[in-house]
C-alpha cells in the first residue's frame, strides 16, 4: 500500500466523487493523502450556486473552497487550490512548474488524476496532461538530471463520469467498504453538486459487484475503479 498520495483534481469536487475512498484508505493505513484542485469549477460546475440572487464569482470560489476543505478533512487529507480558472482550464508553463514543484515537495508514492480523454469535459484532459508532464519533470523521467528529482510516483487514473466514452478501462479495483462512511461524509460536504451523490454511491456499488466477481470476496460492498497508465515493476509474479 502506498503511504503517500497526491490527487490532482481539475475542479474542487472531482476528487470526492472519484477518489475519496482511496484517500481515506491510505490515511487509515497510516499514510498521508493530499489533494490539489487546479480550479474551483466556479464557472462550469457551480450551477446551483449561481441560482442565488446577487451571486459573485469570488463568493462561489469561497463556498467551493470551504466545501472541499470540509470534504478533505473528512478523509483525513490536506487540501490546497491553485485557482487557475475553469472552462477553460489552462495550465501554462508557470502553472505546470508550480505543479511540478508541489510534486517534488510532497514526494508522493502515488498520484491519482483524470483520464486522458473526456468528450464532455474539456478541463479533465488538461488536468491529465499537466499531471503527466509534471510527474515526468519532478522525477526526471527516472534518470539523473541537472535539477532535483524524486523517485517516480506510481500513476493511476480515476474513473470518469462516463467511463465507456472516455476510453477508461479499469485495471484496479479498490475495496472502500471499510471507509465508506468517510466517503459519504465527503460527498455530503459538496453542497454545490449534491445531485452527484446518488450517482457515485450507485457507481461504488456497481464497481463492488465487479470486484466481488473478480476476487471472490463476498464482503466487498463498495469499490472504486482505477486505470493504470504505466506498467508496474515487481520482484515476483
Amino acid at each position: 500500500m502506498a503511504k503517500s498520495m497526491l490527487v490532482v483534481s481539475a475542479h474542487s469536487a472531482d476528487f470526492v466523487w472519484r477518489a475519496a475512498g482511496a484517500m481515506a484508505t491510505v490515511v487509515a493505513g497510516g499514510g498521508v493523502a493530499h489533494v490539489v484542485a487546479l480550479s474551483y469549477g466556479e464557472r462550469g460546475e457551480s450551477g446551483e450556486l449561481w441560482k442565488e440572487a446577487g451571486q459573485t464569482e469570488e463568493r462561489v470560489k469561497e463556498i467551493r473552497h470551504a466545501e472541499a476543505e470540509t470534504a478533505a478533512a473528512a478523509l483525513g487529507a490536506s487540501f490546497r487550490a491553485f485557482d487557475l480558472g475553469d472552462y477553460p482550464l489552462v495550465l501554462d508553463a508557470a502553472a505546470v512548474d508550480r505543479l511540478t514543484e508541489l510534486i517534488r515537495e510532497l514526494e508522493p508514492q502515488l498520484i491519482l488524476t483524470h483520464a486522458a480523454a473526456d468528450p464532455f469535459n474539456p478541463d479533465h484532459a488538461v488536468a491529465h496532461d499537466a499531471t503527466v508532464q509534471a510527474r515526468q519533470l519532478a522525477s526526471g523521467a527516472g534518470v539523473a538530471s541537472a535539477f532535483k528529482t524524486i523517485a517516480p510516483p506510481e500513476l493511476l487514473l480515476f474513473e470518469p463520469h462516463q467511463p465507456e466514452l472516455c476510453g477508461f478501462v479499469p485495471t484496479t479495483f479498490l475495496d472502500i467498504t471499510p471507509v465508506w462512511e468517510q466517503k459519504v461524509a465527503a460527498m455530503d460536504a459538496m453542497g454545490a453538486q449534491s445531485y452527484l451523490r446518488q450517482y457515485y454511491s450507485e457507481r461504488a456499488e456497481h464497481r463492488a459487484n465487479h470486484a466481488r466477481r473478480i476476487s471472490g470476496r463476498s464482503n466487498i460492498k463498495y469499490a472504486e475503479a482505477f486505470q493504470r497508465e504505466l506498467p508496474v515493476v515487481v520482484d515476483a509474479l
